[in-house]
């Protein structure tokens, strides 16, 4: 088997800010896995909360090329590496090899329907005017509001002016104080938000404990992978799946499946990028209440072929893509 490894930087299409950063563009790394003449791909970001970097996911990958060559299973290598960004560009890359082998689509190998998922569209965290011109123009009916604990009603406020038609959920991106979340939950429920995603940090979210507001809460950086369930703070009620925090599919899919039976509603998420990041998360989405694959349309370009978006409603990838 051979592998290669690419790292590649890709432009938002305008900054992009949530409650902790601002990003102009995004770097990645693109696997390819060859074998007979057959090559499958992935893509990792990685989890910079947790202090992956491009070159740490390069370092990774370069450290089990050895085992990668020799012919590693997908099963071999959830022991080889740990989750995150490299494991996840592997981990889909050799899913997608693996369907070509056997001419079959990923949506059979895991037994899930390939049917369209409605994403949102995320508004980057800024002035409420701004926000509000971000919904106007954004090309989705379900629309993702990045906060901070500054003036949150007030943004999402002017969003739902701007969108009265819309779907919206927000993410807190664990900014929020339990007194924030208090507050505000009875005012975002009038205003029609859907979901509230991770207000409280990691790890401090113990006031969640018997918490019951008006709005489900949502577990992203509280919930990692499947280990994480077993502790988790009661108040949540949907767990937030991405590839990059499980380590790719294989992971994510014990993550959904998990949760699904301990009674937790689920959404897909993504650390933004290509189509080729989307196209995974894509089948975890025909498990979910909520998706949000919406990267390529917050990147200045795509891959092609990319995934399809019709008002947000997404389509199964081309073959060509992935899986």
């Amino acid at each position: 088997m051979k592998l290669e490894i690419t790292a590649e930087s890709w432009a938002y299409a305008r900054p992009f800010k949530i409650a902790y950063v601002t990003r102009t563009e995004l770097p990645l790394v693109h696997v390819r896995v060859s074998q007979g003449g057959i090559t499958g791909q992935g893509e990792g970001v990685g989890v910079s909360y947790l202090g992956e970097t491009q070159a740490s996911i390069l370092a990774d990958l370069e450290r089990v090329r050895t085992d990668v060559e020799a012919g590693i299973t997908r099963e071999a290598l959830q022991e080889l590496l740990p989750p995150g960004g490299a494991r996840n560009a592997l981990d889909c890359a050799l899913l997608d090899l693996t369907a070509k082998q056997v001419g079959k689509s990923v949506f059979e190998l895991t037994g899930l329907a390939a049917d369209p998922v409605q994403s949102v569209y995320t508004i980057s965290l800024d002035e409420p005017a701004i926000m509000a011109e971000q919904a106007r123009t954004g090309p989705s009916s379900h629309l993702k509001i990045k906060l901070n604990a500054d003036r949150p009603v007030e943004r999402v406020a002017a969003v739902r002016e701007a969108r009265p038609d819309a779907v919206l959920v927000v993410d807190a991106n664990q900014s929020w104080s339990l007194e924030v979340l208090e507050n505000a939950a009875p005012r975002l429920a009038a205003l029609g938000v859907a979901l509230i995603e991770q207000p409280l940090a990691a790890g401090e979210d113990a006031g969640l404990n018997g918490y019951s507001g008006p709005i489900p809460v949502g577990a992203d950086e509280s919930c990692q992978t499947v280990a994480d369930l077993e502790g988790l703070a009661s108040g949540y009620s949907v767990i937030n799946v991405k590839l990059d925090k499980t380590g790719g599919l294989t992971g994510a899919l014990q993550l959904a499946r998990e949760a699904k039976a301990r009674g937790y509603e689920l959404m897909v998420g993504c650390m933004a990028g290509t189509s080729l990041s989307m196209a995974p998360a894509f089948v975890i989405a025909q498990m979910c209440r909520f998706v949000d694959i919406d990267g390529p349309l917050l990147m200045a370009k795509d891959r092609e072929p990319g995934l399809t978006y019709d008002n947000g409603l997404v389509s199964a990838p081309d073959p060509k893509l992935w899986g």
